[in-house]
């Protein structure tokens, strides 16, 4: 009588491979391995944001009473990782890095490295970086995430609506708004945005944009 001796090498590849992938959505750990495949394709600089001209996103003074009339984040409040709440228009005057995103989202995770990368290079008093979660299970869980991935800068979840102009059909986005409240650039899905042309472009933008309550001579 042949007795069969039971063997993983009689195992098809593809079970492994199911099981693997079945763990990794059981523990949640899929969205941290998709995140890490991700950034390794940004490393290769396939994927910079696009950076416009600071020239053409300064208002002149003949614009200066329009651009007032319509600033992006008008009435918008949010809160922070210690729950302090934050109204959008307090930063108004410094040029704003915002960047939705969530933790379930791996190309959030992703770009997260290098967009604190260009905050611990760029931010200051005249550049403000927002990073607003729009995830759903609340405060605790963004807190534990940003604790643990050691990131520092400023995170936020929104109390009110989000405003129609941060309005997107897909995360992470991310907008950079001018001091005066125009939206000067916008980027849809992950990015490399720690770039010598984005740190300029920042910098430039906060050094050359100037106060539209300023009477000009």
């Amino acid at each position: 009588m042949n007795r069969h001796k039971f063997s993983f090498r009689t195992i098809p590849g593809w079970v492994y491979t199911l099981t693997i992938i079945g763990v990794l959505y059981a523990t949640g750990l899929h969205t941290e391995v998709i995140g890490q495949v991700q950034r390794l394709l940004l490393a290769t600089g396939l994927k910079n944001a696009e950076v416009p001209s600071v020239e053409d996103t300064v208002p002149t003074s003949a614009s200066s009473t329009s651009t007032l009339a319509s600033k992006a984040g008008a009435g918008f409040e949010m809160k922070d990782v210690e729950g302090r709440v934050v109204s959008f228009e307090s930063l108004r005057g410094k040029v704003i890095f915002l960047n939705i995103w969530a933790t379930w989202c791996p190309p959030c995770i992703a770009e997260m490295p290098n967009i604190q990368s260009l905050y611990e290079k760029v931010g200051s008093g005249e550049i403000a970086f927002v990073m607003l979660s729009v995830d759903r299970k609340g405060l605790d869980k963004v807190k534990k995430f940003i604790d643990r991935k050691g990131f520092t800068f400023p995170v936020y979840l929104p109390i009110s609506q989000i405003p129609e102009e941060f309005n997107s059909p897909s995360i992470p986005s991310t907008y950079i708004i001018s001091p005066e409240g125009k939206i000067v650039a916008q980027q849809s899905g992950m990015a490399e945005y720690d770039t010598p042309e984005m740190r300029n472009f920042l910098l430039k933008l906060a050094k050359k944009t100037t106060n539209p309550l300023t009477p000009t001579t």
